[in-house]
């Protein structure tokens, strides 16, 4: 029988952990060993958005953000802003860059001096661009890359000289691709090479080397057993590496990786984000009363954010995610140590979607945080915070 026993250290020291008996991951607060320190819990400056903000991505001192929203407030000021925009990342203060699009960005991919975006539009700045577009990292031009997708992208990825697309989609541009797809960077067109499919909607990707990881809805990727909601892709071929096959205990929403391995945020009965080895060996589990949406790895220290009020103090939980063994607050923002500690960083967004995606700057050692939230620890943050 797992149970927990809370241990104060003397008053010389405010050092303090919890630490659990058999299986269950412990909740780290501080240790004798300095500490990984996490971001910021207090919100920098930021614009103020009339609409969800579903995607960040940083390019240098840039920030590009997409998502419905149709203007955007800076300086007491309002500034047309059709579900694109930029922002500088030191200042928080909007950029003239202003390609327009005529439904919800819902995936951002930033490689060189492209932007590329995907979601439900049709139309970019008046050009026809059916789901994808490429934009210009600075002018805010659209691209000639263009194509015909028969459904909907939800997650992208650029790297290894390709544009990887995941989503909900049975072909492109009248060629059957399930769910996954990949371009070429260089002349823009499918690349036929690149073979992989998915039974199910793919809803998260993120690159590691010679591997191109997808989460999502799927039960298997290339018919391939074992593949359930998550699996590891030859970035070169589409092909799936067979050592890696955890079979995710729910749909997987976002993806990260790190030198240790990949992390997963899922839904399900509450949400968890599961640490996984590049074997695909589960190396912890943190267990929240809420779906967890959002996940990013920055110095060492593992975000997330998601639809949740509190952090189980065990990972089981009980009728719509709640906790059955206690439970600490981390209201939709929580941070996890490399052991799968929950640190003391809680910043606390309002809402209940919350938290729809994380962005981190390595450079700078900066966290972006998007979403339907409109404060951030009381303070005006309307679906956009930077920590």
């Amino acid at each position: 029988m797992r149970f927990f026993q809370f241990v104060r250290s003397s008053l010389r020291t405010t050092s303090r952990r919890l630490l659990t008996v058999g299986a269950a991951a412990a909740v780290v607060i501080a240790s004798g060993a300095a500490p990984v320190r996490a971001v910021s819990a207090s919100p920098g400056k930021a614009p103020l958005f009339n609409g969800s903000v579903y995607a960040v991505a940083y390019r240098g001192s840039t920030v590009y953000v997409g998502g419905s929203f149709t203007s955007v407030g800076w300086g007491g000021r309002t500034y047309d802003r059709q579900r694109l925009a930029a922002f500088d990342a030191s200042s928080g203060a909007l950029l003239n860059w202003s390609p327009a699009a005529d439904a919800t960005v819902r995936a951002l991919a930033v490689i060189g001096t492209s932007v590329y975006a995907g979601g439900d539009f049709h139309r970019v700045s008046g050009w026809r661009r059916d789901a994808l577009a490429r934009i210009d990292a600075t002018s805010g031009d659209v691209g000639t890359f263009s194509h015909s997708v028969a459904g909907a992208p939800y997650a992208l990825a650029a790297g290894n000289g390709r544009l990887y697309v995941g989503g909900s989609f049975t072909s492109i541009d009248g060629v059957t691709r399930s769910n996954l797809a990949a371009f070429s960077l260089t002349g823009g067109g499918l690349d036929r090479g690149w073979r992989a499919g998915a039974d199910d909607a793919v809803h998260a990707l993120t690159l590691a080397g010679s591997r191109l990881y997808a989460g999502g809805a799927f039960h298997k990727i290339n018919g391939v057993t074992g593949t359930l909601r998550i699996a590891a892709l030859s970035a070169t071929s589409g092909g799936v590496f067979s050592a890696f096959r955890p079979n995710a205990p729910a749909q997987v929403n976002a993806l990260a990786t790190d030198a240790n391995g990949v992390y997963a945020a899922t839904g399900g009965q509450g949400g968890k984000v599961l640490a996984y080895s590049a074997g695909g060996t589960v190396r912890w589990t943190r267990t929240f009363d809420g779906d967890t949406v959002a996940v990013a790895t920055l110095g060492g220290i593992v975000y997330v954010g998601g639809h949740f009020d509190r952090a189980c103090l065990t990972n089981r939980n009980g009728n719509q995610g709640a906790c059955t063994d206690g439970a600490v607050s981390r209201v939709k923002l929580a941070a996890i140590d490399s052991r799968g500690g929950l640190t003391p960083w809680a910043p606390q967004a309002n809402g209940v979607i919350g938290v729809r995606a994380l962005a981190v700057d390595r450079p700078q050692s900066r966290i972006a945080a998007g979403g339907d939230f409109t404060t951030i620890n009381g303070q005006n943050r309307k679906r956009l915070a930077f920590f």
